[in-house]
């Protein structure tokens, strides 16, 4: 029996989509995560969130924010999609400042940092997936680079500039380290990261996310950040993350538009 319309709109990815399937996960969180402590990295990037954002004191507002922008554009129908691209540019065009550490001026709209965030995501969330999911193929794996260039358009990319394999993900990613330093702003967003001011009973999963984050770092960013290199920690995180997200799928209520896109796919007889 269908439980949604098979001719509903999809949005930007729909049934079939490896985004519906990956996003669909809640070990994905250690990739958003590991995104942010990588991001933070770019001394422009971490710049413009430290002198125009209140992320410290907010680490929960944000995070939501940050959660519900990725789950309306993945799982939203279009126009709920373009929404979210139309407010995101709306905030980028007001963030312009001078970095203190390089003194190069930055602004949020300014395609190579857009990029820089873009790449950092789909690598991030890649990695947790592979890491704590499995199951991916590398064809499926450049699908979901190729799809996600329709994410990284709502933000005023140019689908030609961003890549379209890992391949080309990661050289981008690659070409940025020059750029990269441990900066006392970065060093604060790993602080908050590890640390961050939440209620008790909130702390548990933030341990599992934030530490299966961490264990997700490439080589040269535990460097950077003068973190221990810990090569099994992922894999012994592997029961804790599995454990939390049985949880999170049992007693968390979705999101609505990731609800409505799960109606939708048993509809196509894709589940997600």
């Amino acid at each position: 029996m269908r439980t949604a319309p098979t001719d509903a709109d999809v949005g930007l990815f729909g049934p079939g989509s490896v985004a519906w399937r990956l996003h669909g996960h809640p070990a994905l969180l250690a990739g958003g995560l590991r995104a942010l402590v990588i991001q933070a990295l770019h001394p422009l990037a971490i710049a413009a969130v430290a002198q125009h954002s209140d992320y410290r004191s907010d680490v929960w507002g944000r995070f939501n924010r940050t959660s519900s922008y990725v789950v309306n554009t993945i799982y939203g129908d279009t126009a709920t999609a373009r929404e979210e691209g139309r407010r995101v540019r709306a905030v980028h065009r007001r963030i312009r400042g001078t970095d203190p550490v390089t003194g190069l001026e930055y602004s949020a709209d300014d395609p190579e940092l857009l990029l820089w965030i873009h790449c950092t995501l789909v690598d991030s969330f890649l990695a947790a997936h592979r890491r704590y999911v499995g199951g991916l193929s590398r064809i499926d794996a450049d699908r979901y680079v190729v799809e996600m260039i329709r994410q990284a358009e709502l933000v005023g990319l140019r689908a030609h500039d961003v890549p379209a394999t890992v391949a080309g993900n990661l050289a981008f990613i690659e070409s940025q380290m020059p750029m990269l330093q441990l900066t006392r702003p970065a060093q604060e967003a790993l602080d908050t990261v590890i640390h961050p001011p939440l209620p008790a009973r909130r702390r548990p999963y933030w341990w599992t996310a934030s530490n299966a984050a961490l264990a997700l770092l490439p080589r040269w960013a535990r460097e950077l950040y003068r973190l221990p290199q810990r090569p099994l920690l992922g894999f012994a995180l592997r029961p804790f993350v599995a454990a939390a997200s049985r949880v999170m799928g049992r007693t968390g209520n979705p999101p609505p538009a990731l609800a409505r896109a799960r109606k939708i796919a048993r509809a196509a007889g894709r589940p997600i």
